[in-house]
């Protein structure tokens, strides 16, 4: 089919409910009032009055910057942080002579790391837009005006431009369809990128606008459309079309919204109506809750204890300098003349000792802020960016089926990952492929279909678990490679159904199955197969599985539907056309969904739907095989199953007539309950049915389930499965998947009783409301009895829940017990549930607990949960991106769970928590031997390091050997980690980074920097330390103590480091290596600028033998308390990972031996 070509194909009447119907909107009177105001005049954006509206164009930008605002916005968040203010503050103040410092040595540093920090979001703000770039200018044709369209770019277009966009071509705004390629104005939308169903939608143009075929049309088309003004409603839309002189009512079936894509239809004409940023998917574009992990806001309170710990140091210091400076005065004679107190400024003024002693506080507030790590936040950013390289990376999350990897959408919660008490998931799409496979069949009675389905293969070893071993693999080896058909049953496969009991009914289902859908069957151009587009894949796996079975349905023409079918008598392939007459749709309050047809002259209803509302409906004549089927409904529904009913009716002529004719008179109203009239009127032909039998059709497990649940079970991780399922197939999918294992016992809380039926039929809502409180309070009494009772543990105990019962355990009144007997549960099971009650269960385990949630998802519907949890992962998978774009996390599979958690999420944990507490020990070690040396100074504020060499202390000297412990670090293998789950609760338990271990961790910084200190001192001092006899100075000293400090926190980190590679290796040596090549040639500049290293390395230190032993004996002296705690430790209560550790040691030894 050429562009351009009409297809003549009206669809339109093929549908008769709401996918094609106008919807009835009651706001339409509120057009022209605050918040309807919208005015768009079509085909004329240059108009006087269109110009003067001065709507916004199309242009998008999702930058967070712009060029005006970068650095400003920038700084400002840069600076929201409570450490990088007093870094501010300090480089400020160091303009003033109260620095014990030159100014440019500490405004460096700042702006190196504030800089880089700046330069980062930068970059990733260019990416946003290059996007943005590629995006506003992609192509569409446009209409000029004179009878042609122009390409041009997204970017351009106005509102009121007519566009015309072909198959598989995004829209570029949103637009009011006007015509198609087919006659009826009938088009196909993929609409995955808004709402992530993969699911095609229908819309159709108002019948007047759905001539407007071509250029010459195009040309005399003027209309005004008058509508709503921009908002994020995605599912409604309000507006009337003025044209010819009428006023048409517009819904959200005329509207297609930007970025959703045109499918299965050539081309279609439509007029702009919002652009760029008015556009409903641009409204809807907020930016997500901001998360932090639980590290981080600890990290924030060590800071302040950091502070607060700088501003003790300090007062103390300014304490004793005041005694001693008013101890230099005493009868009008000055103690210490040789610091010329006569002669000296307010900063040091015996006269005046407490004002000398204020200023020297804040003079300690800059000389002792290396107590706070500069360099912390943006070595973490670095850290947590590389981590997440390594997670997108993996090429064990990598699912070759889909060609999609593991994606870290942030690197915020990198560590959150290793500390997840509780996963909420999703079942279907999550648990599940989501990719329906027709299975088994029950027609006439008898049951088809001999495959084993996974839930009863686990139920087979649930039930008898020493004969699982002998359950048969045949299922597995009969499966085809038709995607969506998974039956085996040579009585009816190749046409031998001709030869079974009741031909006439399995010839009778077959057409049901083949005929009674909205299917839209789409040939191949190349290979001349037939691809299905369906709404559902339920209904896409019924039309393969007719297929497969002898009734091919491959053509929809004018209100016909064409089969390649097997003649019953013959024997022989015919092709038959049926005659459509009428399509009533299936919806959520039907329940059903049937097709009018007429054959080789006969009427015929077919009808499928649930079971709860399609036995009902069956004739007194049509029951004969009702108890069979029932039967094999309920042990379908047992193991897992979707379940459909399929019926059957003929029509009388005159039957037909009379309620056709009522049909369209109810279609064609507008009154405000046109919808519940057109249900009542199908309700009254959809009535003595003939039952055929049932479907049974498989959502299949994804591969790798049931062993990743286990495996997280074995890890002490709570996994909750909020589902809208049955509960019956919610609790056998469970134990399919091993979420409910062999041996739990089941605490079922439910309100599917009698008594509850009865009040639900009589109406009494508040009696009902009354009764269903005090049921379920009473079975959680009970429930959480059994748990008290049982001897076993919490583990033994698997809690069911349905979505009536949800309601009430979330209030006020029983969400406590109820919370008390989840978490006493190993396994948690809520069927029936909304997503709005998916994101209330999990902000209530969020606030009550305390604890890390994760929520895991595929769909769109679970969105709400996704965004409330600590963290969300979305599945990569058939419902769409919606779920993905609103995660942390992205995986194809759920199975890669597994690894993300025990390895990605351990190893993060465990490299973020031992990279903060080392940044905090090596800071505390070098701040506060300058304190010491002060008060060995008699507090005179002097510090004991050459400017640049504080300056480059956390920048060069110890910087890249903490990235390393943060990027490469590991206490196992990734294979142990899998192997041993139990390692996973020391993230959960928050060992590593307890306050127990954070004050370990600062405690043996000040230990460190009293040894360093002290043995320097008493070896340096006093003592010749030159050739000619001459002792060491105040920068000989300082030199030396700052080698052992350099020499202590790096080999420090060598004892911590539980993984060599050549990078720690190499990070820890040059970094080491860098303060001797530093010092050599920084001494070697003019003493102007160098000041106290002028040569002090070549001429002094170096010939020395005293500086290198004295090195060596106190960086020895430094790192023996934590050796010999670690090794104590180690031997005598040793930790989890210290034990793997063992195993994998001697597992080593004897592969060698």
């Amino acid at each position: 089919m050429t562009r351009g070509q009409r297809r003549k194909l009206h669809l339109s009447k093929l549908y008769s409910f709401s996918c094609i119907r106008p919807h009835r909107e009651d706001r339409h009177a509120e057009i022209g009032q605050r918040g309807y105001s919208r005015i768009v005049y079509c085909n004329e954006p240059n108009k006087p009055e269109a110009v003067q509206l001065n709507y916004k164009g199309n242009y998008v930008s999702t930058t967070k910057y712009t060029v005006a605002n970068f650095v400003p916005k920038s700084l400002f968040e840069q600076f929201r942080r409570v450490a990088n203010i007093y870094f501010l503050v300090v480089a400020c103040l160091s303009f003033s002579p109260l620095a014990p410092f030159t100014a440019l040595s500490v405004v460096g540093p700042l702006v190196l790391v504030i800089g880089g920090t700046i330069a980062k979001e930068a970059a990733e703000d260019c990416e946003r837009r290059a996007q943005d770039i590629a995006a506003n200018n992609r192509k569409v044709e446009v209409y000029s005006g004179n009878g042609t369209f122009q390409r041009t770019r997204w970017k351009n277009l106005r509102v009121g431009n007519v566009v015309k966009v072909y198959k598989d071509e995004y829209f570029p705004a949103d637009l009011l369809l006007l015509s198609s390629s087919y006659e009826d104005g009938i088009c196909y939308v993929d609409t995955m990128n808004l709402d992530g169903e993969t699911n095609l939608k229908l819309k159709q143009s108002l019948d007047v606008t759905s001539s407007l075929c071509d250029e010459r049309c195009l040309q005399a088309f003027t209309a005004v459309i008058r509508c709503e003004d921009p908002n994020d409603r995605l599912y409604s839309f309000v507006g009337n079309l003025h044209y010819t002189s009428k006023e048409y009512p517009l819904s959200l079936q005329q509207i297609l919204l930007r970025d959703s894509k045109l499918k299965n239809t050539d081309y279609i004409y439509g007029v702009v109506i919002f652009t760029g940023h008015d556009t409903k998917v641009m409204q809807n574009a907020t930016d997500p809750r901001s998360k932090r992990s639980k590290i981080e806001k600890r990290m924030d309170k060590i800071i302040y204890i950091l502070f607060i710990s700088l501003i003790l140091v300090s007062f103390v210091g300014s304490f004793f300098f005041g005694i001693e400076t008013r101890r230099d005065l005493v009868d009008q004679k000055y103690r210490r003349w040789y610091l010329r107190p006569d002669d000296s400024t307010v900063f040091y003024d015996p006269t005046r000792a407490s004002l000398s002693a204020f200023f020297h506080f804040l003079t300690g507030l800059m000389l002792y802020g290396y107590l706070i790590p500069i360099s912390l936040y943006v070595s973490i950013e670095i850290v947590k960016v590389l981590q997440s390289v390594f997670i997108n990376r993996d090429t064990r999350m990598y699912d070759e089926t889909t060609d999609k990897r593991a994606r870290a959408r942030t690197s915020n919660l990198n560590e959150e990952l290793g500390q997840v008490h509780t996963i909420f998931s999703d079942k279907t799409g999550t648990l599940t492929c989501n990719s329906m496979e027709f299975v088994k069949c029950s027609i006439a009675g008898i049951a088809y279909g001999k495959g084993e389905t996974e839930v009863e293969r686990a139920l087979a070893r649930r039930d008898w678990p020493s004969e699982a071993h002998e359950i048969s693999n045949e299922t597995n080896d009969s499966r085809g490679s038709v995607k969506g058909f998974n039956f085996r049953d040579e009585r009816i496969m190749n046409g031998r159904w001709l030869h079974e009991p009741h031909p006439d009914m399995l010839r009778k289902f077959f057409e049901v199955l083949a005929i009674c859908h909205t299917v839209i069957p789409d040939m191949n151009r190349h290979d001349g197969d037939i691809y299905y587009e369906a709404e559902s894949r339920d209904e896409a796996a019924f039309v393969i599985a007719a297929r497969e079975l002898g009734f091919e349905f491959f053509k929809r023409k004018q209100t016909s539907i064409s089969l390649y079918e097997l003649d019953y008598v013959t024997g022989g392939k015919i092709v038959r056309d049926y005659e459509l007459l009428h399509v009533l749709e299936f919806s959520s309050s039907r329940k059903r969904m049937s097709v009018i047809v007429r054959s080789e002259g006969n009427l015929l209803l077919l009808c499928k739907g649930a079971d709860s509302v399609m036995f009902q409906r069956l004739s007194k004549d049509g029951r004969q095989f009702e108890k069979e089927t029932s039967d094999h409904i309920k042990k379908y529904a047992q193991v897992g199953l979707r379940v459909m009913v399929i019926t059957y009716r003929e029509l009388e002529e005159e039957e037909y007539k009379i309620w056709e004719e009522e049909f369209l008179r109810v279609k064609a109203s507008v009154s405000p309950d046109g919808d519940a009239l057109l249900d009542a009127t199908a309700d009254k032909i959809e009535r003595e049915l003939i039952l055929l039998g049932a479907t049974a059709v498989e959502d299949k497990l994804q591969e790798g389930v049931p062993q990743c649940l286990e495996k997280l079970a074995r890890a002490q991780i709570r996994v909750w499965v909020l589902t809208g399922d049955k509960l019956e197939t919610a609790v056998n999918i469970g134990y399919a998947c091993k979420l409910l294992r062999q041996g739990m016992k089941e605490i079922v809380i439910t309100l599917d009783s009698p008594d509850i039926g009865v009040l639900e039929k009589r109406g009494d809502m508040e009696a009902l409301a009354k009764v269903c409180l005090e049921s379920v309070s009473k079975q959680i009494r009970e429930g959480q009895s059994q748990v008290t009772s049982a001897k076993k543990g919490p583990m033994e105990f698997g809690l069911i829940i349905d979505g009536k019962s949800l309601d009430f355990v979330l209030t006020k009144h029983l969400e406590d017990s109820f919370l008390e007997l989840a978490t006493n549960c190993g396994a948690v099971l809520c069927c029936r549930s909304s997503p709005k009650q998916k994101a209330l269960i999990i902000r209530l385990v969020k606030r009550k607990l305390g604890e890390t949630t994760l929520s895991i998802g595929d769909g769109a519907n679970d969105v709400s949960m996704i965004q409330e949890a600590d963290i969300g992962v979305g599945i990569s998978g058939v419902e769409g991106m919606q779920a993905v774009m609103a995660s942390d996390f992205a995986i194809a599979q759920f199975h890669f769970l597994e690894r993300l958690l025990l390895v990605h999420g351990h190893w993060c944990y465990r490299r973020i928590a031992m990279m903060i507490c080392y940044f905090f020990y090596k800071n505390i070690a070098f701040g506060l031997t300058l304190f010491w040396f002060e008060a060995y100074a008699s507090f005179s504020g002097q510090p004991a390091y050459n400017d640049w060499d504080m300056s480059f202390y956390n920048v060069f000297f110890t910087s890249l050997p903490v990235i390393a412990l943060g990027v490469f670090d590991q206490d196992v293998s990734a294979c142990l980690c899998l192997e041993f789950p139990q390692l996973y609760q020391e993230g959960t338990q928050n060992i590593l980074f307890s306050w127990c271990r954070i004050l370990g961790w600062m405690a043996n910084g000040v230990g460190s920097s009293i040894i360093i200190f002290f043995c320097t001192t008493n070896v340096m001092v006093e003592q010749a330390f030159r050739r000619d006899g001459r002792v060491a100075d105040f920068e000989v000293l300082g030199v030396t103590m700052y080698t052992c400090v350099v020499w202590a926190v790096n080999c420090q980190l060598a004892i911590s480091i539980n993984y060599f590679t050549w990078i720690h290796h190499f990070f820890i040596w040059s970094s080491i290596a860098s303060w001797y090549i530093f010092l050599l040639t920084y001494g070697y500049i003019s003493p102007t600028i160098s000041t106290t290293a002028y040569m002090v390395f070549l001429e002094a230190t170096t010939p020395s033998v005293l500086y290198w032993v004295s090195t060596l004996l106190v960086v020895v002296s430094t790192l023996l308390p934590y050796f010999s705690y670690k090794a104590f430790q180690t031997r005598v209560q040793p930790m989890t990972h210290d034990l793997i550790q063992s195993i994998q040691q001697e597992c080593s030894k004897i592969e060698t031996s």
